[in-house]
């Protein structure tokens, strides 16, 4: 099983990336799907979720700038970051939890400059 993000990068405050994640070795659409992000000195926070039947969740933090969407036929789930604010700026990982065990993917960093 593997996790793979992509589409991180430097934006100005105020701009948007839409980053992805793509599952291999899993049927993907039977597992809910979860975007964390890790700032520079600080712990691993969850930011949302979506599950298998396609419901969505967010951290109140990013309520109204994240949206969280997958696409069970390509086998991927994506994090629109919309109005990107410079306490963005962090390691976004995908993750889901396979057969009782955590499967998280290399991180995509985000830096947002202000």
């Amino acid at each position: 099983v593997q996790l793979q993000a992509s589409g991180g990068g430097l934006v100005q405050a105020g701009g948007s990336l839409r980053l992805s994640c793509k599952a291999s070795g899993i049927n993907f659409r039977l597992y809910d799907m979860n975007w964390y992000r890790q700032p520079p000195g600080k712990q691993r926070e969850w930011v949302a979720g979506i599950t298998s039947g396609g419901s969505s969740n967010y951290v109140d933090a990013v309520k109204g700038r994240f949206t969280v969407s997958r696409d069970n036929v390509r086998r991927m789930s994506s994090l629109q970051i919309d109005r990107l604010r410079p306490e963005d700026t962090a390691l976004y990982f995908c993750h889901t939890r396979y057969s009782g065990t955590d499967v998280w993917g290399r991180g995509t960093l985000v830096t947002v400059s202000s």
